[in-house]
């Protein structure tokens, strides 16, 4: 579909890539004809299905579509950003009109501009995002798996008093296309499928202590099994059975691979190009220090093989490339899109984090708790903040006191705290069970000499 097909259409059929591409080029033109200095136009399609069951039927099930437009554009130094689901030509003229005359009443901000068209491009990596075998998933198929992840769930009944259980399904795809009109053009598209349970079991004293189990993946043939995924729930929910807190003090802190990123985001936080920009950063003018031992290295990568945040360029419409956070202990980069880069008179990097990666080491969980005296595994948090001006934190934490690699203690209603700069040196050692199921690719995590905060 050419530029000219489509401007004789009421209503676009955006049923392949061309007729996307043709849409937002058709919008790129009219905003510039309009008066736009630059514009930038993403347009989107994409579908989702979940589906749940609790007490043997069906809880939710729900299916939705979507198609949309986003437009940017520079009018005379002025910047601002829309969206549209209306995409009947005659609609769009109005709302590209209106969008241009809204941006004329704003402040000038000569720093929002787009990039150079030298520098931007997209990775030509294979990242296999897309599961190919996903047009062939039917509404019985999805049926199907709720139910195993459910049968799954209710064969563990009798370990526990339980009070509800609720299994999940869902999964969905996207496609989209963005051009700007300083002539880059690039595409993305992707799938995702996800299993899960909620497990809420019934303590003695009358609690109802929950515990989950979730996975999401780009492929539906690396999602593990309803039963692998229903005896984590169930062993989750039993290590909460009599939880409560422990003596106060400090303690090694094993941190569970899936909590890895509430602690790494207390280092991103001041790694944004807002905070550095506003003043509020504890980082400033620290890249190439020291803040971490030399064995703590962080990447984000992009083009990790079918990452859940992996992409082939930003939000800018840079080519993805794998960055180091913090290499040996040294702090190597900001998260800086083209605009803060700008304010800041600095290299753009990226504008925020795609897959954070920290490589395992050689032992086990096991063996790093059974070579601790005492040591509390933190596998979830419970509220909580910290600050990007300081790098203080608080959080609430539930896990499990150790000694000598044997459970002692269900733990809950307690807190850890401390600080950015006081936290990161205590980095010990990483063990070798990395979780690959969400955008911090991490393992779990030991550190040293933690406060924690309970009886």
């Amino acid at each position: 579909m050419t530029a000219t097909e489509l401007a004789t259409e009421g209503r676009p059929v955006l049923d392949s890539r061309e007729a996307l591409y043709a849409l937002a080029r058709w919008a790129v033109k009219s905003a510039c004809d309009a008066g736009a200095d630059e514009a930038a136009v993403s347009v989107s399609r994409g579908g989702s299905y979940e589906l749940s069951r609790r007490d043997q039927r069906v809880e939710k099930a729900a299916a939705s579509r979507s198609m949309g437009l986003s437009l940017e554009v520079l009018v005379d130094d002025r910047f601002s950003s829309h969206s549209t689901s209306d995409l009947r030509l005659e609609a769009l003229k109005v709302f590209i009109r209106r969008a241009i005359d809204a941006t004329r009443l704003l402040e000038k901000d000569r720093d929002r501009r787009l990039p150079e068209r030298s520098a931007c491009g997209s990775s030509e990596l294979a990242l296999d995002l897309h599961d190919r075998t996903y047009a062939k998933v039917t509404s019985e198929d999805r049926r199907a798996w709720a139910e195993q992840m459910e049968s799954a769930m209710l064969a563990h009944e009798g370990r526990a008093a339980m009070r509800s259980t609720t299994a999940q399904w869902w999964d969905g795809w996207s496609d989209s296309v963005i051009v700007y009109s300083n002539g880059f053009e690039a595409e993305r598209e992707g799938t995702f499928f996800g299993m899960g349970a909620e497990l809420t079991l019934e303590d003695k004293d009358g609690r109802l202590p929950e515990a989950m189990g979730f996975y999401s993946t780009r492929h539906f043939e690396d999602l593990p099994s309803a039963e692998q995924i229903a005896e984590e729930a169930w062993t989750k929910g039993e290590e909460r059975l009599g939880s409560g807190p422990t003596e106060s003090g400090r303690y090694p802190l094993l941190l569970d691979r899936r909590a890895a990123g509430r602690v790494l985001g207390v280092l991103l936080g001041p790694m944004g190009g807002a905070s550095l920009h506003q003043g509020r950063s504890c980082l400033q003018d620290k890249i190439g220090e020291q803040i971490g031992p030399e064995t703590l290295s962080i990447y984000d990568d992009p083009t990790l093989v079918r990452g859940s945040r992996s992409r082939h360029f930003d939000g800018d419409g840079f080519p993805s490339i794998r960055r180091a956070v913090m290499e040996n202990g040294r702090l190597s980069m900001y998260f800086l899109g083209q605009y803060h880069a700008r304010k800041l008179e600095m290299e753009p990097t990226t504008a925020g984090a795609s897959n954070l990666f920290i490589a395992q080491g050689d032992r086990s969980v096991g063996a790093i708790l059974g070579s601790l005296p005492r040591c509390i595994r933190v596998d979830s948090f419970l509220g909580g903040n910290s600050n990007s001006a300081n790098g203080d934190f608080s959080f609430g934490i539930r896990g499990m006191l150790f000694e000598n690699g044997e459970p002692v203690q269900p733990v809950s209603e307690m807190n850890i705290s401390g600080n950015l700069f006081t936290l990161l040196p205590r980095f010990a050692e990483a063990a070798n069970d990395t979780w690959r199921y969400s955008s911090v690719v991490s393992p779990s995590l030991l550190f040293d000499d933690i406060q924690f905060s309970g009886l």
